[in-house]
């Protein structure tokens, strides 16, 4: 009887171990499109730095929609520090600070990554122990 039990205990385990790794999937989903959102920032940047005079732009509102408008000042951006605050940064140290947000994300999605392995390695060995006691049980 105390095999049985163990074997249900293994079981709800891997449950739990298949339902952190979904949520280790998720987490890598959002730090992938933070990244892309960071990249995207940065090409933009780079791109109006590049220009002089007025550019006109087309400013995402949200749910595909636009606004139209006129750039007269590509040297400096507004960047996020958080907390709902934004200061105002010379292109080049936006770029900066953007790459050092970039690196951190590459940083976490690299954690999860061996955290997402090591809890796969944990759950396979689990998943084999369990499946050599049910086929234990089934033999006597």
């Amino acid at each position: 009887m105390a095999q049985d039990e163990e074997i249900t205990k293994n079981l709800t385990l891997l449950e739990y171990y298949k339902e952190q790794l979904a949520n280790l999937d998720m987490q890598q989903q959002y730090l992938q499109a933070a990244l892309l959102d960071y990249q995207k920032a940065k090409i933009t940047i780079e791109n109006l730095g590049k220009e002089q005079g007025e550019n006109d732009l087309l400013i995402p509102v949200g749910s595909g929609v636009f606004i139209s408008a006129v750039s007269t000042n590509t040297d400096k951006v507004l960047i996020d520090i958080g907390a709902d605050l934004v200061v105002e940064k010379p292109v080049n140290e936006a770029i900066k600070n953007i790459d050092t947000r970039m690196e951190m994300v590459q940083e976490n999605q690299k954690k999860l990554l061996t955290m997402a392995q090591q809890l796969q390695t944990e759950a396979e060995a689990l998943s084999q122990r369990t499946q050599d006691m049910m086929a234990r049980n089934q033999q006597q």
